[in-house]
C-alpha cells in the first residue's frame, strides 16, 4: 500500500532528491534544478510525453551580433569594460544557469532571482538576459528576446521518479514493482490488437504470413486462434484470415501485455536502498 499526497513539482522535486518522497510526478527541469547529482539521487523511470518546456537562454533580438554562447561571451567582457558591471541573467533556474554557463566557460555574470514574468526582465531593465522555459517559443518572441543558437540547457517533460536515497522495505519494493509492472503492461500494449478467430485446419503458410505482417501468434489453429498485432498490421491480418477461410474474426485493444519479467524495476532494483 502508499500514500497519494498532493503538491506542487518543486515540493515534489525537493522530497525525491531529499528522500522524503519515494515516487513522484514532476518536470525533469525542476529535479535537476534540485540537485545537481540528480542521477546518483533520483531515477528517471519514465518520461511521460506532457509538460514539454525547453529550458532556454534567450536574449534581446536586438542584439544582431549575439547568436551563440560564445559570442556571449565576448560580449559579457566588452559589457564590463563599457558599464562597469557584469551582465545580469533573469532566471529562477539558478543551479542550472550556473552550470550551463561554466560548462560553456563564462564567468562575468550576475544572477538576478526571478519568480514572476521572467520574460519581461530585459524590457523593465531589471535584467539583460534571461533563462526561462518555453515550450513554443511565442512569449519570448512577444517580449523581443530570441534564444540562442546553443543556449538550450535542457529538454524537459514531466518524469515518473523514483527516490534512490529514500528507505526501501522490502513491502514499498514490493508496491513499487507491482506498480511498474502494470505501467510497463500497459505501454507495452499501445497500440497493439488481439485478434481471435475460428480456423478448422493448421494452416502454417496463414502463420508465416500473419508474423511478416508482425504479428505474433499467441494460439494457433485448427480451432479457436488467436494473434497479437501492431495497429499498422490489424487490417492486413484481417484480410489474411479472411483469404484462409477463417471466420469469427474479433478484434479488440490489448489493455495491458505483460512480459516474462518486469522491465522498469529490473532496471532499477539494484539501485534502492
Amino acid at each position: 500500500g502508499g500514500e497519494v499526497v498532493f503538491m506542487s513539482s518543486g515540493e515534489i522535486a525537493a522530497g525525491l532528491a531529499g528522500g522524503s518522497i519515494h515516487v513522484g510526478v514532476t518536470g525533469e527541469d525542476l529535479l535537476r534544478e534540485t540537485a545537481a547529482d540528480l542521477d546518483a539521487r533520483v531515477a528517471l523511470v519514465k518520461p511521460l510525453n506532457f509538460g514539454f518546456a525547453d529550458v532556454v537562454v534567450a536574449v534581446p533580438r536586438s542584439w544582431i551580433d549575439v547568436a551563440s554562447m560564445s559570442d556571449l561571451d565576448d560580449l559579457s567582457d566588452d559589457f564590463r569594460q563599457r558599464h562597469g558591471r557584469p551582465l545580469r541573467v533573469a532566471t529562477k533556474y539558478l543551479s542550472l544557469t550556473r552550470r550551463f554557463f561554466a560548462a560553456h566557460g563564462i564567468t562575468d555574470y550576475r544572477i538576478v532571482a526571478s519568480s514572476g514574468a521572467t520574460e519581461g526582465a530585459p524590457a523593465s531593465g531589471i535584467a539583460e538576459l534571461i533563462v526561462d522555459i518555453t515550450t513554443t517559443g511565442a512569449t519570448l518572441h512577444a517580449n523581443n528576446l530570441k534564444v540562442l543558437s546553443d543556449g538550450v540547457i535542457l529538454k524537459s517533460q514531466a518524469q515518473l521518479a523514483v527516490s534512490l536515497t529514500a528507505k526501501w522495505t522490502k513491502s514499498r519494493r514490493a508496491a513499487l514493482a507491482h506498480v511498474l509492472d502494470r505501467i510497463a503492461a500497459r505501454d507495452a500494449a499501445k497500440d497493439r490488437y488481439v485478434i481471435s478467430f475460428q480456423l478448422a485446419k493448421r494452416a502454417p503458410r496463414l502463420l508465416a504470413a500473419l508474423e511478416d505482417a508482425g504479428c505474433a501468434v499467441a494460439h494457433p489453429p485448427p480451432g479457436a486462434g488467436e494473434i497479437q498485432c501492431p495497429e499498422r498490421a490489424m487490417y492486413d491480418a484481417v484480410d489474411l484470415l479472411r483469404g484462409a477461410g477463417a471466420t469469427g474474426i474479433t478484434v479488440r485493444r490489448a489493455a495491458y501485455l505483460f512480459d516474462a519479467g518486469n522491465p522498469l524495476f529490473d532496471a532499477l532494483a539494484d539501485r534502492l536502498k
